[in-house]
């Protein structure tokens, strides 16, 4: 039983001993440093909360390769942009540009603050009207009082 159990974890854990290739070390430091630049200010379009540079998925890395050959063929940063947004829109862009297409990504969260402080001012007006305004009479209004000097002493 004890063997069984041996020969088991072995299979189990023979899994975590798989690694991917280790990316190559670059060799041209330059290169690599404007690559990280450029996809610093890139999304990944597969994780789209973690910049290009920092991914670790598949296609992050052949952006990067793609990236990496541009930049060794003299594109400029411009040119790198504009391939990049031509082939997969202003979404891959973590600052995209402000045009009529993307004005609703700019003025969006301002739309939505002012929508939700709207609401809120309809809300508290008819929760308002709601409450009644009820006069006292003289005898609550004594009882009121002498609750409230018992209170204080």
């Amino acid at each position: 039983m004890i063997r069984i159990l041996a020969v088991f974890l072995i299979f189990a854990c023979s899994g975590l001993t798989l690694a991917k290739e280790a990316t190559p070390i670059a060799q041209d430091p330059v290169v690599e440093q404007r690559l990280m630049t450029i996809s610093e200010e890139m999304r990944c379009l597969v994780c789209q909360n973690e910049s290009l540079a920092g991914s670790r998925a598949d296609l992050a890395m052949d952006l990067r390769r793609e990236l990496r050959e541009l930049i060794k063929q003299g594109k400029s940063d411009d040119e790198i942009r504009t391939f990049m947004v031509d082939r997969y829109g202003d979404f891959v862009l973590y600052r995209p540009p402000v045009k009529p297409t993307t004005w609703i990504l700019w003025a969006g969260p301002f739309g939505l603050l002012l929508v939700g402080i709207m609401g809120l001012y309809g809300y508290i007006r008819r929760r308002n009207r709601g409450v009644l305004e009820t006069e006292l009479s003289e005898a609550e209004q004594k009882r009121i009082d002498s609750l409230l000097k018992e209170n204080s002493k």
